[in-house]
């Protein structure tokens, strides 16, 4: 039985031969950080009586090597989205087009011209790279970008309602993820709420009886992570836009997704452009660019140039600038939009969004051909029909049809293939239903195969030398 003496000291440990091609790949004071918590995990097995704490020199070299591919390994990584859920914000959001990609590539490695004007040779404005295309797209007067949504919500209301009043709705009184909740946001940003209505029905009335000389802004917020349904009333942005043009009282949406085409063609409806929300009188409109815009993580106000324009002098705005990476990924995302079959087809979200049943049907079939092509005898993919969700707080409601692939591996449970692919050098996240662990091919990309193959093999790997 092996016993806390048969633990070698770390000086001893290290003057072992193989240690040299340790320390030899490794900064020493990795390597110490690394025999440190190898011996501390033995010994803590050998005072709480497990069974199998190898003390042998074999398995310490082989443990501390774990311990620094583990301490060296980059914490964020590719993984396989394979849950349907298109806009996932555990995994990043919205993928990039590969016209993203090559922009951020053209930029990253050197210096490029951010903030300075090509043109005259005196400096520039970073924001002109991508308000031209904003406004083209909109319909808007004026655009500024920040570095996400939340940051636009505040530096508008900051500018256009500090000290003064907002009217909201109170079925508008949003919570997104990571506790992010309007009236925390109004209050961060000086303005003070004032809520109409109920949690149900607000009418436009409710807002024209609210508005006092101190009020400076009416504001709708999309329920992008929500429904009310049933005995409901919602005030339109039409309704919003009445009331301030005839009170002089300017009206701003917070859009959340933000979309820049109409998708009903795909059977995908309730989520107007923010073309179409200027138009129904927004005054100003935020929304996000790595959600249903498919962009990098970016949050974009546009709307009327006497209101816009002042928020790109303020205070707030050097705090909240999106930085050269997000906004060459930006700026090639919006200019695929100029054609939209091109963004449509180029543009992974939309792609995604719009594949029809059939198409996901015969994709499923094409990924099980080329996956069986490499994968162990222990490997089972079996089709069922299923559903998609659009996700990053859009179209809550929304279910796509799909198609999935249920994955067993020899007679090991749902879960234990769940943690095994996770597990993978490149994880496959799925999702388990009803006793299954499941696929969803909306989600996989074609670039994903070739990983997928590598990553079920390594899970029927590990499981088959895993005690059940």
């Amino acid at each position: 039985m092996k016993t806390l003496k048969d633990i070698p000291k770390v000086d001893r440990l290290l003057e072992w031969p193989e240690m040299a091609l340790l320390l030899a790949d490794h900064p020493r004071s990795e390597v110490l950080k690394a025999v440190r918590t190898t011996l501390d995990h033995l010994r803590e097995q050998l005072l709480n009586g497990k069974e199998g704490a190898q003390t042998g020199r074999t398995a310490l070299i082989a443990a501390i090597g774990l311990q620094l591919e583990q301490r060296s390994a980059q914490s964020l990584k590719r993984v396989i989205n394979a849950t349907g859920v298109v806009v996932h914000t555990n995994l990043g959001r919205a993928p990039l087009a590969r016209a993203a990609e090559i922009a951020v590539e053209s930029v990253s490695p050197g210096y490029c011209n951010l903030e300075y004007d090509l043109e005259s040779g005196n400096r520039g404005r970073r924001n002109s790279h991508v308000e031209g295309l904003i406004c083209e797209l909109t319909g808007a007067e004026s655009a500024l970008v920040v570095n996400n949504n939340a940051a636009a919500v505040i530096l508008a209301l900051s500018s256009l309602a500090g000290n003064r009043e907002v009217i909201l709705s109170r079925g508008e009184l949003v919570e997104i993820g990571g506790s992010f909740r309007i009236p925390d946001v109004m209050r961060q940003s000086g303005a003070t709420l004032v809520e109409v209505g109920t949690t149900n029905r607000t009418h436009p009335r409710d807002f024209q009886s609210a508005i006092t000389a101190n009020t400076a802004l009416l504001l709708k917020v999309h329920t992008s992570n929500f429904a009310v349904v049933g005995f409901t009333a919602e005030t339109t942005i039409s309704d919003m836009a009445g009331i301030g043009q005839k009170e002089g009282i300017p009206v701003m949406l917070d859009a959340g997704s933000g979309c820049l085409v109409d998708l009903s063609p795909y059977d995908i409806h309730g989520e107007p452009t923010i073309r179409q929300y200027l138009q129904d009188g927004a005054d100003v409109v935020t929304f996000s660019g790595d959600k249903l815009l498919g962009g990098p993580q970016a949050g974009i106000i546009a709307g009327k140039k006497h209101l816009v324009d002042p928020m790109k002098q303020h205070p707030l705005l050097r705090a909240f600038r999106m930085d050269k990476l997000s906004l060459a990924a930006l700026e090639a995302t919006l200019r695929l939009y100029r054609d939209e079959r091109r963004a449509l087809q180029e543009i992974p979200v939309l792609r995604m969004l719009t594949m029809s049943a059939a198409e996901l049907s015969r994709r499923a079939e094409t990924i099980r051909r080329k996956l069986r092509q490499s994968l162990p005898p222990t490997v089972s993919l079996t089709k069922h029909q299923g559903e998609s969700s659009a996700g990053g707080g859009s179209f809550p409601l929304l279910q796509l049809k799909t198609t999935l692939l249920e994955v067993t591996i020899a007679d090991n449970s749902p879960q234990r293939v769940e943690t095994a692919l996770r597990r993978a050098s490149t994880p496959v996240i799925g999702r388990i239903h009803k006793g299954q662990f499941l696929l969803d091919v909306r989600t996989i990309m074609d670039q994903d195969i070739p990983a997928l193959a590598q990553s079920l093999t390594e899970a029927a790997g590990s499981l088959a030398t895993e005690h059940p």
